[in-house]
C-alpha cells in the first residue's frame, strides 16, 4: 500500500513538472515570435494605421463618379416640349474684316470676369444635359480634352505667354486639373488584421475652385464706319489657390488660355441659363460674350503702360486697382464720343 502511494505521489509530480515546462515554453515563444502581425493587431485594435510593407502591392484608385470629366449621360427619350433642333445646327457669324489702315485707334485690355458675383451667376448653373455638367468651365474643359481633331479647341500653355505660342496636349491639361498631393490608404484585411493592398487616390478636379476667368481683348475704332470694335482674343480660367480649410490664397495663375475665334462655334451650340426665361428663351454662349453680358473689371491694359505690367503690380491698394480699371474704361470710351461732334 505504501509502495502504492509512493507511485502515485510521483506521477503527480511528473505531471507538474511537464506543464511547469510547457508554460515555460509557450511564454519564450511568444517573446521570440516576429513583431509583424502582433504589432499590426494591436494597432488595429487601437484604431491606428498598420505599419508600412514594402511588400504589399499598389494600385491606383479609379475616378470617383460623377466627374464634370465622365461621358455624359444622353436622354433615351425627348426631354423638352419644344424642338431644339435649330441650336444644334447655328453657326457663328463671321466677323467683319477689319483693315489695319482702318484702324484709327487700337487698345489690348486683359479683363477678369469675377463668377461670383450675381450678373455672372450663369456661369455657375450647376446642371445636367445631353452635353454634360452646364457649367462653363466644364464646357471648356470638354472642349480642350476633346482637341480639334474631335471638334474641339487647342489649348495654349499660359506659363510661357498669353500669344497662344504653346499648345498643351489632354495630359498637359489633365496635369493642370490634378486637385492636389495624393493620398495613400492602406486596406486591412478583417481576419488576419493585415495590410492586403495600397490604394492611391488624387483629389477630383473641382470646377468650383475656378472662381474667375480673364479674358484678353482689342478695342478697335474703325473709321470706315466710324464705330468701336470689340475682338475677344482669348479665354483663360484662373483655379483659386487654396489653403487646406478651403480659403482663398490668392487670385491664382491661367491654367490655359484658349483662342476664343475657335471657341466660337462651341459656344455658338451651347444655352446659357436665364433665370427669366422670356422672349426666344436662352440665349447662346457665343451671344453672350458677343453681347456684353458679364461683369468684369480690368486688370491689364496698353494704355500707358510701356513697362507692360498688371495693375497691381504698381498699385498695391485693391480699391485703387478697381478705380485705375474704370480709368482706363472711361478713357477708351471718352476717345469714342470725342470724335462726334453735335
Amino acid at each position: 500500500m505504501k509502495i502504492l502511494l509512493l507511485l502515485t505521489v510521483a506521477a503527480f509530480v511528473v505531471m507538474d513538472a511537464s506543464a511547469q515546462r510547457r508554460r515555460r515554453t509557450t511564454r519564450t515563444d511568444s517573446t521570440t515570435a516576429p513583431t509583424n502581425q502582433p504589432t499590426q493587431q494591436v494597432q488595429q485594435n487601437n484604431n491606428a494605421a498598420p505599419a508600412y510593407n514594402a511588400n504589399v502591392p499598389i494600385e491606383m484608385a479609379q475616378k470617383a463618379p460623377g466627374s464634370i470629366m465622365d461621358t455624359p449621360r444622353v436622354s433615351r427619350r425627348i426631354d423638352n416640349a419644344v424642338d431644339k433642333g435649330v441650336l444644334r445646327e447655328r453657326i457663328p457669324l463671321p466677323y467683319e474684316h477689319l483693315r489695319w489702315d482702318d484702324a484709327l485707334y487700337t487698345e489690348r485690355v486683359w479683363r477678369e470676369i469675377d463668377l461670383r458675383e450675381k450678373i455672372n451667376l450663369p456661369f455657375n448653373f450647376k446642371a445636367q444635359a445631353d452635353g454634360g455638367d452646364q457649367r462653363f468651365i466644364s464646357i471648356l474643359l470638354k472642349a480642350v480634352m476633346d482637341g480639334p481633331d474631335r471638334g474641339g479647341v487647342t489649348a495654349w500653355d499660359a506659363s510661357i505667354d498669353d500669344r497662344f505660342t504653346t499648345p498643351l496636349d489632354s495630359v498637359a491639361v489633365r496635369g493642370l486639373m490634378a486637385g492636389g498631393k495624393p493620398d495613400t490608404t492602406g486596406v486591412i484585411d478583417p481576419v488576419s488584421g493585415m495590410v492586403i493592398k495600397y490604394v492611391v487616390t488624387t483629389k477630383e478636379f473641382n470646377p468650383d475652385d475656378v472662381r474667375k476667368i480673364r479674358i484678353k481683348e482689342d478695342w478697335v475704332f474703325e473709321r470706315e464706319s466710324s464705330r468701336m470694335f470689340v475682338r475677344i482674343l482669348g479665354i483663360a480660367p484662373l483655379k483659386a489657390i487654396l489653403r487646406e480649410d478651403g480659403t482663398e490664397v490668392g487670385t491664382g495663375t491661367p491654367m490655359f488660355w484658349v483662342y476664343y475665334p475657335d471657341m466660337r462655334p462651341i459656344l455658338a451650340k451651347t444655352e446659357v441659363y436665364n433665370p427669366k426665361n422670356m422672349g426666344m428663351g436662352r440665349m447662346t454662349w457665343e451671344e453672350l460674350f458677343e453681347s456684353r453680358m458679364f461683369g468684369s473689371y480690368i486688370v491689364k491694359s496698353t494704355l500707358d503702360n510701356p513697362l507692360d505690367k498688371n495693375i497691381r503690380d504698381y498699385i498695391k491698394d485693391p480699391i485703387l486697382r478697381l478705380l485705375e480699371g474704370e480709368n482706363i474704361k472711361e478713357r477708351i470710351f471718352n476717345y469714342e464720343q470725342d470724335l462726334w461732334s453735335y
